[in-house]
């Protein structure tokens, strides 16, 4: 244990806005949505508490949110150590999956008849039913040339589906590249790449010379091809198109992984009883890895709930940490205003539920996974504003939570990994 547990320290909420860092829009006057926003709950809170920023993942990283998360809750994988993304979603997901197994992450895409990449979302809005149709179509008919392979594939929320392969004899390599061209690879973290918005299904390719490998993107690259093939006159398209929506044709498979993790749980790692709520498949399988509480908040989009919920958690634990999402897919689509009007809702429903249930001795956090600006429709290594908002916190006079009241805190410019200890010593913890 790094320190010991203090029964009497502060209650702390953490919470993370998905994708909330952005950078000067030109439909907002040159301000970011949090600057234009109109957030009196979030500017209460800065005047009574420090700001700073924070580098989630690394310089120059453009970071998933798997990887920033685990990042913003103390653990950096400097070592190379990571898993993957599809591991993560699989294990959140509850997708049976062991060591030599090939877990992925896929986005249910709309492609051209030359596997250009016309929507990497489709549409971004497809049904539970659409998408357990789309899947038990590939599940029923796809047949690989291997009679030793097989897979298992998952529909998760809206686009995001979990694909797992699996072989008989051989102990699957994730040295293999993405057929999404939008993300890479760099020691087991997905990194999101610059897209010019002409790319094309890529084909994967073994990264060592090995028959784990071979035959992992071997399996890959079939897969790929026979799920075109059978979704591209499937009566969930035919159905679609003549709605006017866009066909799910193709899924874009990254972040490759083949080994189940082994963390220390963040109890033991910072000397505290954590809780969680979350919601998305990676983010339920943060959750088990590190051992956290769970603790159930309705739908996405059930801001008071989960603010009612994160303030009674507290009763059994001392540190929640609360993800919510919104921003992020905003700041995908380009929607400046969009995002705006996301953040004054989350102000308003969310943080202003949450100072209404808190006790006053109460300490809460405020920052970001990554940044994902509405200009670059993509995350990106931007850092992130961070708040730490209580009565016994030290006050720095911000009077905002924006990124350009960030710039000037106390806290100063700090690396995701530090975020949580550096917390813990402002109260007292450390």
């Amino acid at each position: 244990m790094r320190s010991p547990q203090i029964s009497n320290m502060p209650k702390i909420v953490y919470v993370l806005l998905d994708g909330i860092g952005d950078l000067p829009h030109p439909s907002l006057n040159d301000m970011t949505p949090l600057e234009a926003a109109f957030t009196p709950n979030l500017d209460a809170l800065a005047r009574n508490g420090a700001m700073g920023r924070v580098i989630s993942v690394g310089k120059h990283i453009a970071p998933q949110s798997d990887i920033a998360v685990f990042n913003m809750l103390g653990y950096s994988f400097r070592d190379g150590s990571y898993v993957g993304r599809g591991v993560i979603e699989s294990i959140g997901s509850n997708l049976d999956f062991r060591d030599g197994d090939l877990a992925m992450r896929g986005n249910f895409a709309t492609i051209d008849d030359n596997l250009k990449i016309i929507d990497r979302r489709a549409g971004r809005i497809i049904s539970k039913q659409e998408a357990e149709s789309v899947c038990a179509t590939l599940r029923s008919d796809i047949k690989f040339s291997d009679p030793d392979a097989s897979f298992a594939i998952e529909p998760t929320v809206a686009h995001r589906v979990v694909i797992r392969f699996r072989h008989n004899k051989v102990k699957l390599s994730d040295r293999i590249t993405n057929t999404d061209p939008a993300y890479d690879k760099v020691d087991g973290m997905g990194i999101a790449k610059p897209t010019a918005g002409n790319e094309a299904v890529e084909t994967s390719r073994p990264e060592e010379d090995n028959p784990g490998a071979r035959i992992a993107a071997e399996m890959l690259n079939e897969f790929t091809q026979q799920t075109i093939a059978l979704l591209r006159n499937h009566p969930v398209n035919k159905a679609r198109v003549a709605a006017g929506k866009k066909p799910i044709n193709c899924i874009l498979a990254r972040d490759s992984g083949n080994r189940y993790p082994s963390l220390e749980p963040i109890n033991k790692m910072h000397g505290i009883k954590a809780g969680c709520i979350v919601d998305m498949p990676v983010e339920v399988g943060i959750a088990k890895v590190l051992k956290m509480a769970p603790f159930a908040a309705g739908g996405t989009t059930d801001y008071e709930q989960k603010a009612q919920v994160a303030a009674r958690s507290l009763k059994q634990v001392d540190f929640v940490y609360v993800h919510i999402k919104g921003p992020d897919e905003f700041g995908h689509d380009g929607d400046a205003r969009g995002k705006k009007k996301n953040i004054e809702e989350i102000d308003s429903r969310f943080f202003g539920t949450l100072l209404s249930r808190l006790k006053h001795d109460s300490v809460i956090v405020v920052s970001g996974d990554h940044s994902t600006p509405c200009i670059k429709k993509g995350h990106s290594d931007d850092p992130v504003p961070l708040l730490v908002s209580g009565n016994m916190i030290k006050r720095d006079g911000s009077a905002r939570f924006t990124e350009s009241s960030a710039r000037s805190g106390s806290i100063g410019l700090i690396m995701g990994a530090d975020v949580v200890p550096t917390v813990l010593r402002m109260v007292g913890k450390r």
